[in-house]
């Protein structure tokens, strides 16, 4: 792909990963992603706004080929799908300054081993003149590393936002076309990286409210030229309270955990509780995160191996906690063979989730009918917990 104008003297510069199907050895990609970077001409100066992924390096290159001189070279993240081609640009424009945050310096020195002579840090809201074209720095901490900022294009009202709106779409579009295909893929990307953090996104989005922003540019994903939807769809994600929605991972071995999760989701439904099923032994785990994002309660579904929980509900209670969503109730349904620490085992998983935890429903061997009333009773007081929400 060339370099692609966006405004007089502002370019799209980037790579299209259309195979790329696993992100940090963790997170899928289900439909590829992007790495982009920004070319930002001035009548006095010339910056490059992020670079990309190690593998994409001779497709940058390519077309910063016409380029004559870069003076700027801005990082808005050290984490190396953005930044991993640092050293190559610094290579080839010797006299270019690497700006960066304070943090940031010290990231990429380590991560890159990048000479501390070309760096130059900028404080929260500074600015920095191309001529006619001015950047201003916005520090954003925690969206999703410590160090990152983004950039504001004064003259031209767009924020160059790297990870913050991002979204991991493998497309020939450069602005935003399908509203609906990028909102779910935006909402996977938050519940994946930014979901652990929402507090401090809660204040990066004040900190951005003030500035009139015509385009937001990601550094993954599509360009928002209407941007207003997703940053009220951050607002809802962040600040919004959690929906009428119970989430039940689970995973069953020999049937009767299953019986007890069809039986519970009935009952659920029956109730006017939306319901979302993830089977764990074959679901995608981002669609579980993103889930996540919105639910009121969450009920894992789990029997009971070796004494203790099923691995995968293990993986899936880690996960949990690990993202921090703002879920109000947790609790736990599930099978067993002859005793255990099951329910134990996973409290002691998820310190990080500020729930109120509802006793569980657990039963030997396959479910009777004691086992369904005490299911419909546990879905009878989620569904009333969620009227008082």
């Amino acid at each position: 792909m060339n370099k692609r104008q966006i405004k007089e003297n502002i370019y799209w510069l980037g790579a299209i990963d259309w195979d790329r199907r696993l992100f940090d050895s963790l997170i899928p990609l289900p439909d590829g992603t992007s790495y982009n970077a920004y070319l930002v001409r001035g009548s006095e100066k010339t910056a490059l706004l992020d670079t990309m992924d190690p593998p994409m390096a001779d497709k940058l290159l390519g077309q910063l080929e016409e380029i004559p001189k870069i003076d700027y070279l801005v990082s808005h993240h050290a984490e190396q799908d953005h930044s991993g081609t640092i050293p190559n640009v610094l290579e080839k424009y010797p006299e270019a300054k690497l700006v960066v945050t304070k943090k940031a310096k010290t990231m990429l020195m380590d991560l890159l081993h990048i000479a501390e002579d070309r760096f130059v840090t900028v404080e929260d809201g500074e600015t920095l003149s191309l001529g006619n074209k001015t950047l201003k720095f916005i520090h954003t901490p925690w969206v999703h590393w410590p160090e990152t900022m983004v950039t504001y294009l004064e003259e031209d009202r767009i924020l160059f936002s790297c990870d913050f709106f991002g979204s991991h779409i493998a497309t020939s579009d450069l602005y935003v076309i399908d509203r609906g295909r990028v909102y779910e893929a935006a909402k996977r990307y938050f519940a994946e990286i930014m979901m652990p953090f929402r507090s401090v996104i809660s204040k990066n989005l004040e900190k951005l409210k003030d500035y009139n922003i015509d385009m937001i540019a990601p550094s993954h994903g599509q360009i928002y030229d209407d941007p207003a939807w997703i940053t009220e769809a951050y607002h809802d994600w962040v600040n919004g309270p959690p929906h009428n929605l119970a989430v039940i991972p689970y995973v069953s071995m020999h049937g009767s955990t299953r019986q007890m999760v069809d039986h519970f989701t009935a009952a659920l439904a029956e109730k006017g509780v939306r319901v979302e099923l993830f089977n764990l032994a074959v679901t995608d785990i981002g669609k579980l995160a993103m889930s996540l994002v919105d639910a009121a309660t969450i009920v894992l579904g789990v029997p009971t191996v070796l004494a203790g929980p099923h691995p995968a509900a293990a993986y899936a209670a880690f996960l949990a906690n690990a993202l921090r969503p703002k879920t109000k109730y947790l609790s736990i349904i599930g099978s067993y063979g002859w005793g255990g620490k099951t329910v134990e085992t996973l409290s002691g998983m998820i310190g990080n989730l500020k729930a109120e935890v509802i006793d569980p429903v657990l039963c030997k061997g396959l479910p009777a009918q004691e086992t369904f009333r005490a299911l419909d009773e546990l879905a009878e007081t989620i569904a009333e917990k969620h009227k008082a929400l």
